[in-house]
C-alpha cells in the first residue's frame, strides 16, 4: 500500500485564491476551465462562494474542472501527463490511497495553510486513453459527467475509482501546515523513514517532525507502507476523521 498526497483545488496560480473554510467547513473549489467540462460552479452549489472568493473574477456560470468527484461514499479521480507518469513509475494503483490536500484560508482570507480535505481508496484503475468512448460503469451513479470522460486528453488519461469522502469539518487533525509558512508541514514520525517522492534532499527534513514541502508536483507518493503499522494506523485515523466529520 502506498499513499499519494495529491494537491487539488484553488491556489494562487489556479483560481488565484485559497479555497475557503466556510462556517467551519473546508470547501475545496475546483479549478476553472474553458473546455472538457459540462459542470458549472452553480451546478454544484459553489456559485456564490466562488464569486465571493474571487471577487467576481470567476462567476457561478463558469465551467469548473470538478475532479476529484465525490458522491455517496465513492470517489472518481482522473490524472494525466507527467503526474500520471509519476504515479505509474511509483507503481501506484489498486489498493493504494490518495489523500487530497489543498490551500485553504478562513473566510477573510487569513491563516493560509495546507490541509487534507478528502481521500480515495483505489479499487479500480481504468486506462481511459485520449478519446474516452463513454463513461465507465463505475460512474453510472454520479450526478455529473466526470471531466476525464469528456473530449480529448493525453494518451495516459487514467481514472481512479473507489471508496472516498470529503471532510465536513476543518479539524486540526487534517491540517498539514504548521502556523506560519504554508510550506512547512508538521508530519507524523513514520513519514521521514518511509520517504516521499520529490523530497529526497536531506535539507527538507532537517527538523524532526517537520517537512519543507516542494512547491512543484501534483502527486507526492510514499514507498510501500504495507509493513509499517504506524503508517497504516495514521492513514486509517485520517480517513476515520474525514468520515465522521
Amino acid at each position: 500500500m502506498k499513499i499519494s498526497f495529491s494537491r487539488k483545488g484553488f491556489d494562487s496560480a489556479a483560481g488565484g485564491a485559497p479555497s475557503p473554510i466556510v462556517e467551519g467547513e473546508p470547501v475545496s473549489l475546483p479549478i476553472p476551465t474553458r473546455h472538457r467540462s459540462v459542470t458549472r460552479y452553480c451546478d454544484v452549489g459553489l456559485g456564490r462562494i466562488v464569486e465571493r472568493v474571487t471577487r467576481g473574477r470567476i462567476s457561478g456560470s463558469d465551467l469548473c474542472h470538478r475532479d476529484p468527484m465525490f458522491q455517496d461514499g465513492q470517489c472518481a479521480f482522473g490524472q494525466i501527463a507527467a503526474a500520471q507518469s509519476h504515479l505509474e513509475n511509483r507503481g501506484f494503483g489498486v489498493g493504494d490511497t490518495f489523500l487530497f490536500y489543498g490551500l485553504f484560508a478562513d473566510e477573510n482570507g487569513r491563516d493560509r495553510h495546507h490541509r487534507i480535505f478528502g481521500y480515495l481508496r483505489v479499487s479500480e484503475k481504468l486506462a481511459l486513453g485520449s478519446r474516452p468512448p463513454c463513461p465507465p460503469p463505475c460512474l453510472a451513479g454520479f450526478d455529473h459527467r466526470h471531466p476525464h470522460t469528456i473530449g480529448q486528453w493525453n494518451e495516459n488519461n487514467t481514472l481512479y475509482f473507489g471508496r472516498g469522502n470529503i471532510a465536513r469539518h476543518a479539524s486540526l487533525e487534517l491540517r498539514l501546515s504548521k502556523p506560519g509558512p504554508v510550506s512547512c508541514w508538521q508530519i507524523p514520525e513514520w513519514l521521514r523513514g518511509v520517504g516521499l517522492s520529490y523530497h529526497s534532499k536531506p535539507n527538507r527534513w532537517t527538523v524532526d517532525g517537520e517537512l519543507q514541502i516542494a512547491h512543484r508536483g501534483q502527486e507526492f507518493v510514499t514507498d510501500s507502507i504495507a509493513d509499517n503499522a504506524a503508517a497504516r494506523r495514521w492513514v486509517d485515523d485520517v480517513i476515520q476523521e474525514i468520515d465522521r466529520s
